[in-house]
């Protein structure tokens, strides 16, 4: 009789270029994967519209393997007492799995091979989810990188490693429906019209931004009405693609094409960045909640409720702020370049916890993300390790202007400020009254005015970071 292998999936909702499942059906062996929603203190839960997302990609996922005779099983609990009662139930002889990086996931990780290996089965994990292990790179003095330029000269000669194919098909199996039950937010329908999903839609994401848009990345990937960025990140959040796989095609394209390499090479960065927050992630405590500048623990926020509220319905009165957050709520996503201004908004001139946003963001985003949400949010507040420096406060408005200069993207988010003319629209308190009015504005009435000065709260931010 075949030994029957597991391949326990995680953040790897994909067939190719995943080391546990091609270890799982290895040998002509009977192989099973499996997915765990996990209910234990150790392992952050993910947000509202993560569980959207994991619940149509573990869809996706079912069917991609039942056409290759591989059976889906999808559990919840702790894994602990999960995988051993699988184990037993299925007489599984060896179980794989892709590593992760989290302190509490490594935990969870080292108990269960400990207890299985204890039993007698065979455990093996894998490097798959970045494009380098946190312990293979370090600085010259053998320490973790603090500054991403160092680290992404380090990391940009290192040869990748060639991505693995899909397994080979065996006897296709009938679908078994997966649980769309698990704790799936109310809201999260309206994401739907915005995304595709699963591996295939990865790889067509993939291959549709390097034929049409990579060329523009450099250049406009800071305008967010402009569609030049892959939106790849919610599919690189739950393994429907790799990193080494989108590398491998990235590299491949710009050979073909030299005169897109240096766009390419930005996004290529762009994707080291990631790794460089699971570098933090793995090298540090848990960075969702301890900032990594120590000194940033006494910093004194504001317990300012009203104002938090304001900032997460996108009604702070700043149009390009309103428009990120607006965005984020209806699409599970928002344009990278705002990302940094709603985040430097909160935390600098609301001086609000970045704590606060980086849990709201965990529970909006679709490619909420272990490492790079909190990451980010440090790196905003000043409280990262390669963080933008504490007097570092995007001004909203010279933003807007900059990289919103014809208005397109709050025109689309704000549709009430739609008739303002470009030079008004990111400061509308700014205009004359006439010009308001006639675009059918009653600021305060069907738009907020500000919920803050810029002017004074950002010397208000420069004087508490100042006091560490």
């Amino acid at each position: 009789m075949a030994a029957t292998h597991l391949a326990w999936l995680r953040n790897d909702l994909r067939l190719a270029d995943n080391p546990a499942l091609s270890a799982a059906v290895s040998g002509g062996s009977v192989a099973i994967a499996l997915y765990i929603h996990e209910e234990t203190d150790d392992v952050r839960p993910p947000g509202g519209a993560a569980r959207w997302w994991l619940h149509q990609s573990l869809v996706a996922l079912e069917t991609a393997l039942a056409a290759r005779g591989i059976a889906l099983i999808v559990d919840r609990g702790d894994p602990a007492e999960v995988l051993p009662r699988l184990v037993a139930e299925h007489q599984v002889a060896s179980v794989y799995w892709n590593r992760r990086y989290a302190p509490g996931e490594r935990a969870v990780d080292s108990a269960i091979k400990t207890q299985l290996r204890a039993d007698g089965v065979t455990v093996e994990s894998f490097a798959a989810n970045l494009l380098i292990e946190p312990w293979e790179i370090t600085t010259g003095t053998g320490k973790p990188y603090s500054v991403f330029t160092p680290f992404w000269k380090s990391l940009r000669p290192i040869p990748m490693a060639s991505p693995l194919p899909a397994p080979a098909a065996g006897p296709a199996r009938a679908v078994q429906p997966v649980d769309g039950d698990y704790r799936q937010p109310h809201w999260a329908g309206k994401l739907a019209p915005h995304w595709r999903i699963g591996e295939a839609a990865a790889q067509a994401a993939l291959a549709s931004f390097l034929e049409d848009r990579v060329a523009d990345y450099a250049e406009e990937r800071d305008f967010p009405s402009r569609s030049v960025t892959s939106r790849l990140s919610p599919h690189l959040r739950f393994g429907e693609i790799s990193p080494r796989q989108i590398w491998q095609a990235a590299s491949l394209a710009a050979q073909m094409h030299p005169g897109i390499a240096p766009a390419v090479d930005k996004f290529l960065s762009e994707l080291a960045w990631r790794d460089f927050s699971y570098h933090q992630l793995y090298h540090r405590a848990d960075i969702a909640q301890e900032p990594m500048q120590a000194k940033y623990s006494a910093l004194d926020w504001r317990d300012a409720p009203q104002d938090l509220a304001a900032w997460q319905a996108g009604r702070t009165g700043l149009p390009i702020i309103d428009a990120g957050m607006r965005e984020l709520w209806e699409t599970g996503s928002m344009h990278n370049r705002v990302r940094m201004l709603v985040a430097s908004l909160l935390s600098k001139n609301l001086l609000i916890d970045w704590r606060l946003g980086e849990q709201w963001f965990w529970d909006c985003l679709v490619d909420a993300d272990v490492a790079s949400n909190p990451a980010s949010w440090q790196w905003v507040a000043g409280c990262g390790l390669d963080a933008a420096p504490y007097f570092r406060i995007f001004n909203p408005v010279t933003q807007g202007k900059r990289f919103d200069p014809d208005g397109h993207y709050v025109r689309r988010w704000v549709p009430e400020l739609a008739r303002l003319p470009d030079a008004e629209i990111h400061s509308p308190w700014e205009a004359p009254p006439a010009i308001v009015a006639a675009a059918g504005v009653r600021l305060g009435r069907d738009y907020p005015r500000p919920i803050v000065d810029l002017k004074t709260s950002r010397e208000r931010a420069l004087a508490a970071a100042a006091a560490l």
